[in-house]
């Protein structure tokens, strides 16, 4: 795991910590872990761009150097040096900040905006973890969760409405981007 991965990790688990442990927490923590995770997500996906440049020259050695050694075939990309070389002299990102975000989200932050958003549901619709609810009560009514889905003048449909709307984002970001070609697509080695 990236290093920012781990701080999204142990942000997400402190705040649904912090959020669940007791019903004087407002839910506005998971939200406002949400967002944290999206900062982090923002800040790997542009570490993610610099590892890319580098995985990509250390897969060329890779591919033209040491497998012409144990398997030579004639004239197999004669000029990838040059390519190395003009790679070197004026290094550029091979990947877009889009992509990068949308693999970040795929391989590790889809999972932590899942469980922060299932925790954030938890905390709006049982009674036991809000302030005025019942110490027993294993569900809300509709009108009881957008009741307590307010963030201060703000209603609580409006809350949830935004929330569902940066899933459905996030959702279409994920999976409905088309996938790639080549060495990251599905079923090759990733390296």
């Amino acid at each position: 795991l990236d290093r920012t991965s781990n701080w999204a990790i142990t942000v997400a688990a402190a705040m649904l910590s912090v959020s669940l442990s007791t019903p004087s927490s407002h839910h506005g923590v998971l939200l406002f872990a949400m967002l944290l995770i999206t900062l982090l997500l923002w800040i790997e996906a542009r570490r993610y761009r610099f590892f890319d440049v580098y995985r990509a020259r250390v897969r060329q050695f890779e591919r033209y150097y040491f497998a012409q050694i144990f398997s030579p075939q004639p004239d197999f990309a004669s000029n990838w040096l040059a390519i190395v070389g003009e790679g070197l002299r004026s290094p550029r990102f091979l990947i877009s900040q889009r992509a990068a975000l949308v693999r970040r989200l795929r391989r590790n932050y889809i999972f932590m905006y899942t469980i922060l958003m299932l925790a954030w549901v938890l905390k709006i619709t049982t009674p036991s973890l809000q302030r005025e609810g019942s110490p027993i009560g294993f569900g809300a009514s509709f009108l009881d969760a957008m009741r307590v889905a307010a963030l201060g003048p703000v209603p609580g449909i409006v809350v949830a409405s935004i929330v569902a709307l940066f899933y459905v984002g996030l959702l279409a970001a994920a999976f409905l981007v088309n996938s790639e070609e080549g060495e990251l697509s599905h079923g090759t080695v990733h390296v």
